[in-house]
């Protein structure tokens, strides 16, 4: 039963992970641009790391998980950074040592031999991958809830994007935007 149907479903789904982590990296990274860098570039960066992380092939040897880990001590670095103007900046902080966390899981499995360790799947820490999946959990029910609450309307009676009627807003698109990186989060955690 775990033959090439079983395969072809893992492909698939790794595939649209990738493609829905690519997608909202560009998004911030276009939004990065208008605003000149801010926390849509690190959220453009995770969005391409996560993209790239999630892709189940190897590409060219086991290069993936050192750049990674290297690029998001970086981006962990800077969270860290952030964090002195306020708490806001905590989640990119958890996003980045996640990353990290996963890239290092990735190491140690690839030596493994195994080919289904596209990202370290069986390598993590129980416990440590356990409160990650907790926090992305409750990450994504409460931003799933605020985004369908909210559901477009701004404070002052508006869409949220200034006028009736519009139907989204770039609030809401950031919001599910942040949404879908935290589902694939999630879902990158639960192959470990």
């Amino acid at each position: 039963m775990h033959g090439p149907a079983t395969s072809l479903s893992t492909s698939v789904s790794a595939w649209l992970l990738v493609l829905l982590c690519a997608v909202s990296g560009a998004y911030c990274l276009r939004r990065a641009g208008r605003a000149g860098g801010g926390p849509a570039a690190g959220e453009a960066a995770m969005g391409f790391g996560m993209a790239l992380m999630a892709v189940p092939l190897r590409l060219g040897g086991d290069w993936q998980a050192p750049v990674l880990g290297a690029v998001f001590c970086g981006a962990a670095l800077h969270a860290l950074w952030l964090l002195r103007g306020g708490p806001h900046h905590a989640h990119h902080l958890v996003g980045s040592l996640t990353m990290v966390y996963m890239a290092l899981a990735a190491a140690t499995g690839a030596g493994t031999g195994s080919s289904d360790h596209a990202h370290g799947q069986g390598s993590g820490l129980p416990l440590v991958t356990g409160l990650l999946l907790v926090y992305y959990a409750g990450y994504v029910v409460l931003g799933g809830a605020r985004l369908v609450t909210v559901g477009g309307a701004g404070t002052d009676g508006t869409d949220g994007a200034g006028g009736p009627g519009t139907p989204a807003g770039p609030a809401e698109v950031i919001r599910a935007c942040r949404l879908a990186m935290g589902m694939g989060m999630f879902a990158m955690l639960l192959t470990m």
